[in-house]
């Protein structure tokens, strides 16, 4: 997920937070929500995947196995372009289209969608 993509994601949560944006269709709603909730389920088991490529071996007992490892090491987690942080960004995207969702529903429903506990409580009652 690029910076733009989640700087725009991020800006229509906070268009949803402002009143300014929301779907007017809350079986719709609640199916995203359900999907976000897969979505973010399976990107914690990537994330969890990633941070075990950390400890990278095997490729042998000489320096080129060692430049190798470093390689692969930084493919998956602590740079900018690794796997951890391209998933960290997705779970960011994701979080984003959940909530835009569950504030959707609570302004179908005249509910406060101005503290996250109102929204974590929607987001909590839509079933799998």
């Amino acid at each position: 997920m690029s910076e733009q993509n989640v700087a725009l994601w991020r800006s229509f949560a906070e268009q949803a937070r402002a009143g300014e944006l929301y779907l007017d269709d809350e079986a719709a709603a609640r199916q995203v929500i359900a999907a976000c909730k897969r979505r973010l389920d399976d990107l914690d088991q990537l994330r969890i995947l990633a941070t075990r490529c950390e400890n990278v071996s095997g490729f042998g007992d000489f320096d080129m196995a060692d430049v190798l490892a470093g390689k692969f090491r930084k493919q998956a987690i602590g740079t900018p372009n690794s796997i951890d942080v391209i998933i960290t960004k997705d779970i960011e995207v994701v979080q984003d289209m959940r909530d835009i969702m569950a504030i959707s529903i609570a302004r179908l429903n005249n509910q406060d969608y101005t503290n996250s506990a109102a929204i974590t409580a929607i987001i909590d009652s839509v079933g799998e």
